[in-house]
């Protein structure tokens, strides 16, 4: 049973980050080869059993919860290097689920038959894996963009190690709130509106077929084992490229062409000229996977923003003197220069270099295109609070009953919640289910340490905690309900929504700089509780399927999501300690171009500073692209519907866009994705069933291998020894032969 992925990147806003959400189209025809099982033919039912296959007694073991948690945390060291370097992070869902699958089959066959060790392993059980390593992936978010923007603003203190006491509750809440306030969510968006919303969730669906595909009698082992090979490989591939590459950067990551041809041509500026706009090729693994993944719309999207953004109006800008770079090169290397500075803002006689310039036309896209979408299905935020709100009285007037009194008004209300009540069967009976105490108190709890949290440690009042808090609850909404239909949660809106409204909140209330740190840790706490909740819910959608009783996929997520609040805060103290640049935005020259973290740095000051030195020609363009991307929005989901509905995939990616913009002078990420897209287009088209097999293993495995490497790469630059100090600079700008 195949799952093809087909999907879009999404600049979205767990803190900011930029995550790569799969989408998928779902192959509903059952395997050939096992054609007694019985076929799928709806999707917002519960999966039939697999033939063959016993019953799981207790799907919720020990060894799934570790198999879990050491994936997710794979994936979550990955994501804050991948994060910082480019703004996107990547799920850990089919990464567990499939890696997950090899790693205890290759356990129950070294050890058969060993209590808890060997024992048999069925599809609940690797629905267990998938939860935790969610859980242990998550969190990243906050370290690759708010956080980081916190410090570029001074707004925490000057060395990271001494605020890890503060960067852990705040990830604590984060984490926490978001899992319990999740909760009954499950019965409103997966039981009650699926079917009539048409929510498929098609990450977690594919998920969930390529497990019950895995664990299938017949060819669906063997080709659960070739997924995991490929995935392994990929991996292995992807990591010793990455720590390997670093000692010969010039001749096996980067490879500046035109830096080739300016040496060989005899130092001619023509070469040079085309090298100082960031032209060059980058041999990344993690983006060639994301190429794979994202699909040519996207990815062609990204290339040509970077084309628009630094081939064509970047040098204009530079030429008619509204932009200039700041010039690096020495002897032969005179004509080297930097467009991508970010120094001197505001001071006399300052003028932008084109990478500040496109900055804001670059934000103005994404937070325009996210917020027309969030404002054009707000509906789902009424229908789920009156839903709520009915479920609420009907409770009530069942207690009202049992004493024998009555109330007409919760009476109506009650009667109206079973006239809405959904035609899908809930296969998990009330003992399965999330016990409320545990959710209500939960949710509670973790609100009432926001507001001491937020008050002690970032002098941040109860008043606007709580306030954090309900805005994470209504953008989680928005979050899964955008999840659920096409894939791509809108996040990047939750994040920069958030910092409107504390915006408009502080301003003149506060002093910048408090301002400033309640607009980000508010902005944090509101995405960080709806990218939680939303992947809450989307493990929910992976259990309803495969009939995995919800409070246990609910416990391996707090399991796995316990380790990333540790997890997650230590990694981001180390990239600080290996890469001060990424802090002090005065060091020009840094390996990571954190464009999350600049596009939250900068609109906390919008809203923030009385007067932001943004260049007038910079505005104009910026409030023109804003225009021209909402119509793009409106005209997508009221004119191109029906019949009309397949020309969306001729029209721009703005997203896409925004991000090559705000990413800076380097085309290395776009002509990553650019060529991955491609290969996935010409993989498909001619070789469809060893795409379908292979495809979405090799992207992950590419994903994970590079992202951990990085890690490993910024312990060896603490150690003294990595490729800058022992290795060789030779085929790079500025360097000698």
């Amino acid at each position: 049973m195949g799952a093809a992925p087909t999907a879009e990147p999404e600049y979205v806003g767990d803190g900011g980050v930029q995550e790569k959400r799969v989408s998928v189209e779902v192959n509903l025809k059952p395997d050939e080869e096992d054609e007694e099982d019985e076929a799928i033919t709806d999707l917002f039912t519960s999966f039939p059993t697999i033939k063959g296959i016993e019953p799981e007694p207790n799907p919720l073991t020990v060894r799934a919860v570790l198999t879990g948690i050491v994936l997710g945390s794979l994936v979550n060291a990955s994501n804050v290097y991948l994060g910082l370097k480019t703004g996107f992070t990547f799920p850990a869902t089919m990464f567990g689920a499939i890696f997950g699958y090899g790693f205890i089959l290759f356990l129950t066959k070294i050890a058969p038959g060993i209590p808890g060790i060997g024992t048999r392993f069925g599809p609940q059980e690797n629905s267990i894996v998938q939860a935790a390593a969610t859980g242990a992936g998550g969190m990243a978010g906050l370290f690759v963009a708010g956080l980081p923007a916190m410090y570029r603003l001074s707004l925490l203190s000057e060395n990271p190690k001494d605020d890890f006491g503060r960067i852990l509750t705040i990830t604590l809440v984060c984490a926490f709130f978001g899992l319990f306030a999740a909760v009954p969510l499950r019965k409103f968006f997966i039981i009650n509106v699926a079917r009539e919303l048409n929510l498929v969730f098609p990450s977690p669906t594919a998920t969930a077929l390529a497990i019950r595909s895995m664990h299938a009698v017949g060819s669906g082992a063997g080709d659960a084992m070739r997924k995991v090979k490929a995935l392994g490989y990929a991996f292995l591939g992807a990591f010793t490229h990455i720590v390997v590459s670093q000692y010969a950067d010039g001749i096996l990551h980067n490879w500046h062409i035109f830096t080739w041809f300016y040496i060989w041509s005899g130092y001619k500026n023509w070469a040079l000229n085309i090298e100082n706009w960031g032209w060059y090729i980058q041999l990344t693994p993690a983006f060639f996977g994301s190429g794979i993944l994202v699909g040519l719309n996207a990815a062609v999207s990204w290339w040509l923003g970077t084309v628009a953004a630094y081939g064509l109006i970047g040098p204009l800008l530079v030429h008619y003197g509204e932009c200039v770079g700041k010039p690096i090169g020495e002897g032969k290397w005179e004509g080297l220069v930097n467009f991508n500075s970010m120094s001197g803002i505001g001071t006399p006689g300052w003028i932008p270099s084109p990478r500040y310039w496109m900055l804001w036309p670059g934000v103005m896209v994404l937070i325009v295109y996210s917020l027309v979408e969030f404002l054009i299905h707000i509906r789902v935020i009424y229908d789920g609070f009156k839903y709520a709100l009915r479920n609420l009285a009907g409770s009530i007037n069942g207690a009202l009953q049992a004493r024998g009194k009555n109330n007409a008004f919760l009476e109506k209300q009650a009667a109206k919640a079973n006239e809405e009540s959904s035609l899908i069967e809930d296969f998990a009976p009330p003992e399965d289910q999330v016990p409320i105490w545990i959710w209500v108190t939960g949710s509670i709890t973790f609100v009432v340490v926001a507001c001491i949290v937020c008050e002690l440690q970032f002098h941040m009042n109860a008043g606007l905690a709580i306030l954090a808090c309900i805005l994470g609850l209504v953008f989680a909404f928005l979050s899964i309900y955008g999840g659920a239909v096409t894939d791509t949660a809108p996040l990047t809106a939750s994040s920069k929504a958030s910092q409107l409204v504390f915006g408009g909140i502080t301003k003149n209330h506060y002093s910048i700089q408090n301002a400033q740190r309640i607009n980000l840790i508010a902005g944090n706490i509101a995405s960080g509780t709806a990218d939680v909740a939303t992947n809450l819910v989307s493990d929910f959608r992976v259990g309803f399927l495969l009939r995995t009783p919800p409070k246990l996929q609910f416990y391996a997520q707090a399991t796995g999501a316990l380790v990333s609040i540790f997890l997650a805060p230590g990694i981001f103290v180390l990239f600080m300690a290996a890469y001060p640049c990424i802090r002090d935005q005065t060091i020009e020259e840094c390996p990571f171009s954190a464009p999350s973290v600049v596009a939250w740095q900068a609109v906390a000051q919008a809203v923030t500073l009385p007067k932001l030195p943004i260049p007038l020609s910079s505005g104009i363009f910026a409030i023109v692209c804003g225009v021209v991307c909402a119509i793009q929005a409106l005209v997508k989901n009221f004119y191109l519907v029906g019949s009309r509905e397949k020309y969306r995939d001729y029209l721009p990616n703005w997203m896409s866009i925004g991000v090559a913009w705000v990413l800076g002078v380097d085309s290395g990420y776009a002509n990553a994705i650019l060529f991955g897209s491609i290969t996935a287009w010409w993989w498909k088209k001619y070789f469809a069933k060893g795409f379908d097999t292979y495809a979405f293993s090799v992207a992950a495995g590419l994903v994970a291998g590079e992202g951990l490497a990085g890690v490993v790469n910024a312990a060896l630059t603490l150690g003294g020894v990595d490729g800058t100090k022992k290795g060789t600079m030779i085929a790079l700008p500025g360097e000698d032969w």
